[in-house]
């Protein structure tokens, strides 16, 4: 398998964690955040939410616009909204997912401050792409798809993070050179590394939490 860490049912047909896009929008600017040994809430207050914004979340059955993403569907009729956050706790890591990318920069070192690790990837509208995985509150590696090449740069890797890059592997795209990795890699290593290899229904299955991001967060 291309994807060696990934079940059929767990990816869509481009490659994408299929629990992440039955939660995306139609065309996504998004992000992802895991954590180890942090709860739910307090991810999400790391990342800015107001704490008082934050409430359990059931997510709808289906989303009544391919426009917005189910957790945004799930906050109701606030049309103004730049992001909604979604939030989980499977295992030991806790995930957060941004639907709108809004949520970003020192996210990671952030998340992993007092000895945890955390990674943030970013899918853009555009088809940019990252991964930022970080140790106690510093950043310990950058990946940009790029200028990856995991024959090469697997070696020099933090032991964790090569495994979820061997287990995420390379989507089957027919235009890709030898080599050549695919942009969403940082997505399926996020949930590798993460242990998120799961379908939208095993998250429906989990207590979630979601708050609005305001743009004066």
């Amino acid at each position: 398998m291309p994807t060696p860490g990934f079940p059929p049912a767990t990816l869509n047909s481009e490659g994408l964690p299929a629990w992440i896009s039955d939660l995306a929008s139609y065309d996504p600017n998004h992000s992802l955040h895991v954590v180890r040994g942090l709860e739910p809430a307090q991810a999400l207050r790391t990342l800015r939410a107001e704490p008082e914004s934050i409430r359990p979340c059931v997510l709808p059955d289906t989303n009544p616009s391919d426009r917005f993403s189910l957790p945004f569907a799930a906050l109701g009729d606030e049309p103004t909204l730049p992001a909604a956050l979604l939030a989980g706790r499977i295992g030991e890591w806790t995930f957060v997912y941004d639907d709108s990318g809004a949520t970003f920069d020192d996210t990671a070192e952030a998340l992993s401050r007092n000895g945890r690790t955390a990674a943030t990837t970013v899918y853009t509208i555009n088809g940019d792409a990252y991964l930022i995985y970080a140790v106690d509150g510093e950043e310990v590696a950058s990946i940009y798809p790029d200028d990856l090449c995991l024959e090469e740069d697997l070696p020099g890797m933090p032991g964790e993070l090569a495994a979820a890059l061997q287990a995420a592997g390379i989507a089957d795209w027919e235009d890709l050179e030898p080599g050549e990795v695919d942009s969403l890699i940082g997505m399926r290593t996020a949930c590798a590394l993460a242990g998120l290899a799961v379908t939208l229904d095993d998250i429906r299955r989990i207590p979630l939490l979601i708050a609005p991001l305001h743009e004066a967060d």
